[in-house]
């Protein structure tokens, strides 16, 4: 057990996060020096003993830094004590023999010790031996246990007795039913594994804080529970969530994989019913704000009938864009919204007004610095009018637009049929109407339309079914019908989803 000496104070920690940067150095200079031993020692090079007893030196010293830096960074915590033992005693174990193998191999000590030189190459090779060592702790402190051998090959797997290897997709996969789904297991999980559970787990509990097991995420960390169950704008892991990305308290940190807002929608919504183990979808209460979430779960090609039809791909997934400034970026979270990255290669952008519900027209030229990088507009719940959608039809690259519980009508709606690209669109619970409908249906690339408590009329349904037979049309629910659009997912759809409204 390790004892702390010093307190986690902030100058501790800045100087510890240095630690990953300095344990390379003497990791390379131990393995340089082996390098030219082994070389000298064939006769491949010529080379001074000068020359090996400076490398040495230097790799005793930064030896000697790292582990001070790792000290300093093991004191925030949230790593497991057995393993970070280890890891610290193998690190002053490569420093001491490279300290050792130093003074018996420089002209201070190689004279005056006789057996100098019979100590020298256990020294040193010991130091080097522990250097791999620690090499793998730390790969297991930082991406957990194993994590250096998890994928061994075979034979040597059957020869080292492990088991075989166990394929944990990064993705999460497409749900076939979800209104059988268990929640937790089939819905939270998965997210938690993608986005979480590398820092917050077994071998490493940053803010002494696991999120593999539902038992010790309802137990919390050391900042107290992660979740109140039945309040999810209340717990502190979705409050993490919706953080600008660059505070320090925004989970994932930046830098890692971020949580949709679809996601974080189904963990708030999951939190609300009361954070159930064993619940299915189709035994709580389904909000209209977590429908479309729900819907995204589903994989495969959508069907409104019988067939079905294979994904297309989409018209923007070859786009590759300049890079927006950080500077745009920042006013865009300044303002209250949520900017994620979808594609480092493509540079588009995910912008989401989730947590700016004051977002109107007015703040719209916010965007404009971004039209070229916005691919993906959330601005459901927000004070966008008709006035806003006029421009934000110059996004010319996006394809997706939520605009549901927002104040926008058919005049609107005409605005962005210009958009080329536009595949998805959720105008729930706003004035639009038949005309809009009827309008926005010609669109070419659109995919699906979600208008349900809008004034759109089971007639103009019908209609633009008709008029446009591969456009996913949802206009509400019935008990019969739900399944199959949760199922269909947001996806292309060889017919619409044509339902009454409730």
């Amino acid at each position: 057990m390790l004892i702390p000496l010093l307190q986690a104070s902030p100058w501790a920690l800045f100087i510890g996060r240095f630690h990953p940067v300095l344990v390379h150095l003497p990791i390379g200079f131990l393995l340089i020096a082996a390098l030219i031993e082994i070389g000298r020692r064939t006769g491949k090079i010529s080379v001074s003993e000068s020359t090996v007893v400076f490398v040495l030196f230097w790799s005793a010293v930064s030896a000697t830094f790292a582990c001070i830096a790792g000290y300093l960074l093991s004191l925030g915590g949230g790593y497991d004590e057995d393993l970070l033992g280890a890891h610290m005693w193998k690190g002053i174990g490569v420093a001491v023999f490279a300290w050792v193998a130093w003074l018996v191999k420089s002209d201070r000590l190689a004279g005056k010790i006789s057996f100098g030189k019979v100590v020298y190459l256990p020294a040193f090779a010991v130091s080097v031996l522990l250097t791999m060592t620690a090499g793998h702790d730390g790969g297991s402190l930082t991406h957990g246990g194993g994590y250096l051998t998890q994928y061994t090959p075979e034979p040597f797997r059957s020869l080292a007795g492990m088991d075989p290897i166990e394929e944990k997709a990064k993705e999460i996969k497409p749900i076939t039913d979800v209104q059988q789904a268990v929640v937790y297991k089939d819905i939270v999980q998965p997210i938690l594994e993608a986005r979480c559970t590398q820092c917050h787990n077994a071998s490493k509990k940053k803010g002494d804080l696991r999120m593999d097991e539902l038992a010790l995420l309802m137990k919390g960390g050391e900042n107290g529970p992660a979740l109140v169950a039945g309040k999810g704008a209340e717990s502190d892991m979705i409050k993490r969530c919706l953080l600008d990305e660059s505070d320090d308290n925004h989970m994932p940190p930046k830098g890692k994989p971020q949580l949709s807002t679809e996601q974080i929608a189904l963990l708030s919504w999951w939190i609300d019913q009361g954070a159930p183990a064993d619940k299915k979808v189709s035994e709580l209460a389904v909000t209209d704000r977590v429908k479309p979430a729900l819907a995204s779960l589903g994989g495969g090609s959508a069907t409104g009938g019988s067939g079905g039809a294979k994904q297309k791909e989409s018209a923007i997934a070859t786009l590759k864009v300049s890079p927006a400034k950080e500077s745009d970026i920042q006013a865009l979270r300044k303002a209250g919204l949520i900017v994620n990255t979808l594609s480092q290669d493509q540079n588009l952008l995910e912008v989401s007004a989730v947590n700016a519900p004051q977002f109107g027209d007015k703040d719209i030229a916010l965007l404009l610095p971004v039209a070229e990088q916005v691919t993906w507009l959330k601005l459901g719940g927000t004070q966008i009018t008709d006035g806003g959608l006029k421009e934000i039809a110059k996004l010319k690259n996006l394809t997706k637009l939520h605009l549901e519980h927002s104040g926008v009508t058919d005049q609107g709606i005409a605005q962005i049929k210009s958009l080329p690209h536009l595949e998805y669109l959720n105008v729930i619970d706003t004035k639009m109407g038949d005309a809009g409908l009827k309008n926005i249906a010609s669109m070419k690339g659109l995919r699906s339309i979600y208008v349900w408590q809008s004034g759109v009329t089971d007639s103009a349904v019908a209609q633009a079914a008709k008029q446009s037979p591969g456009l996913q049309i949802v206009n509400g629910f019935s008990e019969a019908e739900v399944a199959q659009f949760l199922k269909a997912g947001d996806s292309t759809a060889t017919k619409p989803v044509a339902a009454s409204k409730k």
